[in-house]
């Protein structure tokens, strides 16, 4: 054994370091040179999955995590369950997602996360009944509320077969698991309230829905900082400021098939059932929400807005040709052949003039609804407390909201003729009148089959997987006026931000 075979040990310390410290790009490189000395080390291999994970590198993870498997890795099971998460939440690649799910309950037909992780595949590619079965399943395994895979397939099952009445056993079980004094994660039992919310809504129950979605916010953003309106203006002022025109078409303007079509606004504004309905249409392929361009920002783009002042056209050149290899990459089926490819990321709204340097005959479509139902739709989700500490009170999301329409017109004004306004409230009561002119305004024919939107059987990965399998209803339109006693905060909050609210 050399000298340098002799550091293993070392090696793999430093390695181990810099993932604990959150030094990725480090820690990939120490990780390759230690394999490249002893390359049976199945937990570097592991490590050096994870790491290009979180890197955004999704095939040469896969590559690694394979590694690990093909060196004989104890706990095989939770790398084919971080095998199956890249196939189906980065790179939608759903029958290989449920392949590694099942490979993993071959190994250990118990393994509750890998369970869990296939019903919720199962309810993201409209599969109802199996994805019943799976939840059964972990609470067969853990017939008593003990933790963690247990409780949220409860919570699951709760939205997937709500309780039929007050007096329903289902509903008895869930209100021991989101109240009882065992130690639980702070985001679990936030998910068991908001499944109690839903379920006393569908009952009838406002009153005691609220209260289940108020106890679900406060423990969710209980362990992070406040939303600070000051810095949210601070903010929108920034993005104004950097992109305070509107962005010339350079000579070498990417020009690829299928066209980036952007769709953005509020969350819970109706992004996912307008992405449905064009998924539908013969030249549109739905990609999702993508992270391409929140990923750009973190990277190679830092610190952003400021950063955009400093792009040349090569710049741009090259960040418009790696977001649409992304974008290609995450395609599903035939999704190439088509004239537009989706990205339904309600927040790219902040983006908008990036997207237009990028792409500067790029179209956007603005998803917008009545405020009110807006924030309470918000209000009634469990969003990321890191991402989202707007969504944590009423009268953030209220505020919130009036610093997206401040900026929303200020990209309309730049781009009059390139952003068109989706009414989700009108489209309910007058579908074919909303979608012609929207159709029209992507140049595309009409399609009966986009008012056919619920028999699509494609995955749909956000949190409205279910309300797009159903045919178009308008019982979301107006649900605020239920709650109209418990939203005085949000309607302060939205008339200081000068936005009319209904009586």
């Amino acid at each position: 054994m050399n000298r340098r075979e002799d550091d293993l040990p070392q090696l793999l310390a430093h390695a181990d370091g810099l993932l604990r410290k959150d030094r990725l790009r480090d820690a990939v490189h120490a990780y390759r040179e230690l394999l490249e000395l002893q390359p049976d080390v199945a937990n570097a291999w592991f490590n050096l999955g994870y790491a290009l994970r979180q890197l955004g590198e999704f095939e040469p993870a896969l590559h690694a995590y394979g590694e690990a498997l093909r060196h004989g890795i104890s706990r095989a099971e939770e790398v084919h369950l971080n095998r199956a998460a890249i196939h189906a939440d980065h790179l939608r690649r759903d029958d290989q997602a449920e392949a590694e799910l099942r490979a993993a309950l071959a190994l250990a037909p118990h393994y509750a996360p890998a369970l869990l992780n296939l019903g919720n595949l199962h309810e993201e590619r409209g599969h109802r009944e199996s994805a019943i079965e799976c939840y059964r399943r972990i609470l067969e395994i853990c017939p008593q509320p003990a933790g963690g895979a247990d409780r949220q397939a409860l919570a699951r099952l709760a939205q997937l077969q709500p309780p039929a009445d007050l007096d329903d056993p289902l509903l008895s079980r869930l209100q021991q698991a989101a109240t009882s004094l065992d130690p639980l994660d702070d985001g679990l039992r936030a998910n068991l309230h908001f499944s109690l919310g839903r379920a006393f809504d569908t009952l009838g129950e406002p009153a005691r829905a609220f209260v289940s979605f108020d106890a679900g916010k406060r423990m969710a953003h209980r362990r992070y900082p406040p939303y600070d309106p000051a810095r949210a203006e601070q903010n929108t002022r920034a993005l104004i400021h950097a992109f305070p025109a509107p962005a010339s078409v350079p000579g070498n303007a990417l020009d690829a098939s299928p066209q980036p079509l952007f769709i953005c606004g509020m969350f819970r504004s109706g992004s996912t059932l307008l992405e449905q309905v064009l998924a539908a249409h013969p030249d549109v392929a739905a990609a999702g929400e993508l992270d391409l361009l929140p990923r750009m920002i973190r990277s190679e783009l830092v610190p952003f807005p400021a950063s955009a002042a400093g792009l040349d056209d090569a710049a741009v050149a090259r960040l418009a040709r790696q977001y649409h290899g992304g974008l290609l990459e995450r395609l599903p089926g035939p999704g190439t052949g088509r004239r537009y490819a989706t990205d339904k990321r309600p927040d790219n709204y902040l983006l908008i003039g990036l997207i237009k340097r990028l792409f500067p005959r790029a179209k956007i479509l603005h998803t917008h609804r009545n405020p009110m139902d807006n924030g309470l739709s918000v209000f009634m989700q469990h969003l990321n407390p890191r991402v989202f500490d707007y969504a944590g009170t009423l009268a953030g999301i209220g505020h919130h909201h009036g610093q997206y329409l401040r900026l929303m017109t200020h990209w309309k004004s730049l781009y009059p003729k390139e952003i068109h306004d989706f009414d989700y409230d009108a489209f309910v009561v007058s579908p074919e009148a909303t979608l012609r002119p929207l159709l029209e305004f992507l140049g595309l024919a009409w399609d009966d089959d986009c008012l056919q939107f619920h028999r699509l059987g494609n995955t749909v990965k956000t949190a409205s997987y279910w309300q797009v399998r159903r045919p178009l209803y308008g019982e979301a339109s107006g649900r605020w006026r239920r709650y109209s006693e418990f939203l005085g905060p949000l309607r302060e909050s939205l008339t200081l931000a000068g936005i009319e609210t209904p009586d």
